[in-house]
């Protein structure tokens, strides 16, 4: 079905509705069957015989998977390592109440036929809590009378996992907690449903630790366990309110919620999916909450269990609030360099922590001048990305993304100044098919679970519309490039496509923006002409077509040079006549003629220092060099269609802004790095080769790191300049962004090599970004279930039940603890 504007808007406004505009933002974060079953476990106070909790227990029976399983699935289809404790957890709920005979036998079935095969595959890194959990289910779910059916491998497997647990249990002393605000592990009250009857907690030290709103460390399960042993009236509010939030009876793995965070992932899934440009109210309202609320906020988490959680978070607070203009410190996620303890901790977990420190590189992409602390936060996280991705373990203790390792190979391979846009969001369109896995205490959920398809297929639907109009506006340049002589004349480069593709994927320009053919047409022309004055016209021919260009004047003109001059004639009268300020429209027509001008000029001096064999100094060479490059002929023209506050002056060449100066210089100096080689044989002067020239004791790798750090500084200015609102420079924010998205244009052609001399490597992308829509053929595979295992390889664990499932628990109900 062909994509229209209509359908995308009507997608756009379901989600605003269902996403933005609810207040409540449980609704976006999937239950935990696990926490969930601990509630329903709960009786009423009043009625024993009854469930406290009824919606909790409907929840459990009507939200059991196809699989027979409760709880989330990987991405292929596998259920995640959760479900075994959340399955027996939820049949445990359910046998307590001797409701839900078919979901328990469903149940029962899964654990049997697919127990062995989620430990195999986990086994060599299995989480710590799953340690602590498991056997804690099984053991319940014995005493519950549930006939749990293993094999031979899954015995020795469990076998371990109870051996684990216990030396867990002997490494933490539980009679004497330690304070946790020093705490470097999680605590085992953290924890407290799944130790074992045996093992004593004093009621005293539990409640001495239930946090203000009356929950153990805000766990669900873990409060659930604690009123099951004390009868606390505090525990039991929290858990009342718990449900008040949650109508369904779905509980989250955590409450509450931290929503500042679900909020910044929300705005950062949004806008790596292509979609901003349609939530941009939204987008501001929230970062402006999270500026406001930034500065309240402690540095270093008090709870080591809380340190990866923080530091993903503050990292992508510090990226989205500086791409949005608000003036933030690196110091609000670089905490982490100052604790020497701290870094230990994340170097020895690096491959646990990969999906947080993938959030600490990309924080560091958007970094000024001076920011020390922000290269040692790239260098830092940038070394254990490497050799966590070289781990074959992909399990993550925060979230887990499709194709995570994927992402952060493509992110050190290619830095973020090198990308464009629209190819980024499509990867990302790609490889969110599914929704990430996050990581609770004891149980896996997602983010935007309900409406994250409906995100993806917006996102799709949206990418596809810009590809119609990218299409047929490529098809449009094609005709005028060649109606214009420029496609046919014969020599130099043919970058039609080349041109097109950097400005439409560079950027999100409105789907009607004439501004992508003014910019893919002044390219194309600097292409030609660059050529006709490097290496086809007569030293006689190029004098004469300068003169006429400053003359503006075509007469007696022939060959190329009539070809090039009519072209620019008629391109400058055209884009002259779509510029809509009439009052401005003479000063807007004399400053695109004079950035012509003067471009011409540049060329021209370049031609006589090559024919004269003149050797320029560095900065004489920069000064010519930045105009030649033809960056600012690109970019000026456009802003004035960008934003009618844009200044007209801006366009006079001795007036140029701070931030057009810098995208210039740093135009020619990335040209410069990769046409060394050629330009050296050719006789033509380069930053590289000047620089060589000056140094004789340096060596040409010296020279191009000399040239490449001249670019790192000037790069980082020049984002300085774009990223903060209160510069120097009043530019609407609007042409700020465009000279980033050229400037990154730039980066992309010349970061590793000349791609834009290359003849077919960006072919690739190209149709990726004009013609192939994204591939989301390729959907989750069934869940395979693996046939039972042979008898003779059968262990059978079972116990009997004998009075209640929680009888063990339950001593503390009906005496109210002193709280």
């Amino acid at each position: 079905m062909k994509t229209s504007f209509s359908s995308v808007e009507s997608l756009v406004y379901e989600i605003k509705k269902e996403m933005f505009l609810n207040q409540d933002i449980h609704h976006l974060v999937s239950a935990s069957a696990y926490d969930t079953a601990w509630l329903t476990m709960i009786p009423d106070p009043t009625q024993v015989d009854k469930p406290k909790f009824e919606s909790c227990l409907n929840w459990v029976l009507n939200n059991q998977n196809a699989g027979g399983f409760w709880g989330e699935s990987y991405a292929e289809g596998l259920p995640t390592i959760d479900t075994l404790p959340a399955t027996l957890a939820c049949m445990v709920a359910l046998k307590t109440w001797n409701l839900g005979e078919e979901n328990i036998a469903r149940g029962l079935a899964f654990i049997h036929t697919t127990a062995e095969v989620i430990l195999e595959q986990h086994r060599h890194h299995l989480p710590r809590w799953f340690a602590s959990v498991l056997p804690a289910m099984t053991e319940l779910a014995q005493a519950a009378g549930l006939d749990l059916v293993f094999s031979q491998r899954s015995k020795r497997l469990l076998s371990d996992l109870f051996h684990q647990r216990q030396q867990i249990l002997k490494m933490t002393c539980m009679e004497n907690p330690v304070d946790y605000s020093q705490q470097k592990i999680p605590s085992l009250l953290w924890y407290l449903e799944s130790l074992p009857p045996t093992y004593h907690v004093d009621e005293q030290n539990i409640m001495k630790h239930l946090s203000g709103d009356g929950s153990i460390l805000q766990s669900p399960s873990a409060t659930a366990s604690a009123y099951l042993r004390t009868g606390s009236s505090k525990c039991l509010e929290y858990l009342e309110f718990l449900v008040q939030k949650c109508p369904n009876g779905a509980v989250p793995a955590e409450y509450p919620l931290d929503e500042e965070l679900i909020k910044l992932c929300l705005v950062d899934h949004v806008q790596r999916l292509g979609l901003a440009e349609h939530f941009e109210e939204e987008i501001e309202d929230i970062l402006k909450l999270v500026y406001k609320n930034l500065r309240k906020q402690d540095l270093e988490p008090a709870n080591r269990r809380l340190v990866a959680a923080k530091l993903y978070k503050d990292a992508l607070a510090f990226r989205l609030l500086r791409m949005q203009g608000h003036d933030v410190k690196p110091s609000c996620f670089c905490w982490f360099l100052q604790h020497a303890d701290t870094l230990e901790y994340i170097e020895q977990n690096c491959e646990q922590l990969t999906s947080v420190l993938y959030n600490v590189y990309r924080a560091t992409d958007v970094m000024f001048r001076r920011e020390y602390e922000l290269e040692e936060a790239r260098a830092f996280s940038r070394k254990l990305l490497e050799k966590s991705i070289s781990f074959s373990c992909k399990d993550d203790d925060l979230v887990i993304f499709p194709g995570l390792h994927k992402l952060i190979k493509h992110e050190l391979t290619l830095p973020w100044i090198t990308r464009l846009d629209q190819l980024d969001q499509r990867m990302w369109i790609e490889e969110n098919k599914i929704s990430p896995l996050w990581i609770g205490k004891a149980s896996f959920y997602r983010l935007f679970h309900l409406q994250h398809e409906k995100m993806v297929q917006l996102a799709n639907e949206n990418y596809k519309l810009r590809q119609s109009v990218y299409a047929k506006e490529l098809e449009q340049l094609k005709r005028w490039s060649k109606e214009s002589g420029l496609r046919e004349i014969g020599f130099g480069r043919e970058k039609t496509a080349y041109c097109y593709f950097a400005v439409a994927a560079s950027s999100c320009l409105p789907r009607d923006s004439v501004v992508r053919l003014i910019v893919a047409k002044i390219a194309i022309l600097i292409t030609v002409a660059d050529d006709f004055y490097d290496v086809e016209g007569s030293t006689r021919e190029l004098k004469i077509l300068t003169k006429a260009i400053q003359r503006w004047n075509g007469e007696n003109l022939t060959g190329h040079s009539k070809i090039i001059f009519d072209a620019l004639c008629d391109l400058v009268m055209d884009i002259a006549r779509k510029y809509n300020h009439q009052r401005e429209g003479s000063k807007f027509l004399k400053g695109i003629r004079d950035i012509w001008q003067e471009t011409f000029g540049a060329w021209m001096v370049e031609r006589t220092w090559s024919d004269t064999g003149y050797r320029a100094s560095l900065d004489e060479y920069l000064d010519i060099g930045m105009i030649s490059i033809g960056a600012h002929t690109i970019i000026l023209p456009a802003c004035c269609f960008l934003s009618q506050d844009y200044p007209i002056e801006k366009l006079k060449p001795d007036n140029y802004g701070k931030i057009t100066k810098l995208f210039m210089s740093a135009a020619r100096l990335l040209n410069d790095t990769q046409s060394y080689q050629k330009e050296q044989i050719d006789g033509k002067m380069n930053m590289v080769l000047l620089h060589l020239d000056e140094n004789p004791n340096a060596k040409i790798d010296g020279s191009v790191a000399y040239v490449k750090g001249i670019l790192e500084e000037k790069t980082k200015e020049f984002l300085e300049i774009v990223l903060m609102d209160d510069g120097p420079e009043e530019i609407p924010k609007s042409c700020k962004h465009f000279h980033l998205s050229c400037m990154k244009v730039f980066h992309m052609f010349f970061n590793s090599t000349n791609l834009f001399d290359s003849e077919e490597e960006l072919l690739n992308d190209i149709k990726k970004a004009v013609y192939i829509p994204p591939d989301l053929d390729s959907q989750i595979s069934d869940l395979y279930l693996p046939p039972p295992p042979e008898k003779e390889e059968i262990l059978q664990i079972s116990a009997r039940w004998d009075v209640n499932t929680t009888q063990h628990f339950l001593h503390g109900i009906g005496k109210e603890s002193a709280v």
